[in-house]
């Protein structure tokens, strides 16, 4: 709020703008000013007309990305649950979790979510051949193409092996599926104005 979109002087500011609940993160008016935001956690200003995801850059820092679609989220699965009733719980990358009766999310999956009432658009599959960004290590904040995941039969990581414009490996847990052959929401590069 302050150093980044310079909405406030002071912190006192900004703790002012968000006890007035003039800033939503996901859907949701947030007060606290020491709430943590992060991986495309959107962020909106309803009375400045404008939103913005979170996102990484090649420094594996958080950056702020002005968006149009900010009705939408892209989670991670990182582990799912078995619940009272037949039901699934999925637990996400952020630590939220969402209960469905569809089993056939997967570990590493990605589902695309409606803000705020959070339900699941799509489900967009591990698997070679469709869009990832890259989370951690070198390549971080990269777009690549899964080529291949090899599964390692020990107490290592899963190798998986991606395109970008050259070849290169990274391990499981930093790649994120964000689409088919395209994005399935604004990235860098694309709509809106990047903002340091």
């Amino acid at each position: 709020m302050r150093d980044i979109l310079k909405l406030a002087n002071s912190s006192r500011e900004v703790r002012r703008i968000l006890h007035d609940g003039n800033v939503m993160v996901d859907g949701n008016i947030v007060r606290d000013h020491r709430f943590p935001v992060g991986l495309f956690d959107v962020i909106t200003i309803p009375k400045i007309d404008s939103s913005y995801r979170v996102l990484l850059d090649r420094k594996q820092r958080l950056m702020l990305h002005k968006v149009s679609d900010s009705g939408i989220k892209l989670y991670r699965i990182n582990d799912k649950t078995n619940v009272k009733g037949g039901a699934i719980q999925l637990n996400l990358h952020d630590g939220s979790n969402i209960i469905s009766d569809e089993f056939s999310y997967r570990t590493s999956d990605s589902v695309l979510v409606s803000l705020p009432e959070r339900k699941v658009l799509q489900h967009l599959v591990y698997k070679p051949g469709n869009l990832a960004l890259i989370t951690g290590g070198a390549h971080s904040g990269e777009l690549a193409t899964i080529k291949e995941i090899r599964k390692v039969r020990s107490s290592m990581p899963n190798i998986v092996s991606l395109r970008s414009t050259y070849d290169f490996e990274t391990v499981e847990d930093y790649v994120f599926v964000i689409g088919k052959n395209t994005p399935e929401i604004e990235l860098l590069g694309e709509k809106g104005d990047v903002i340091d």
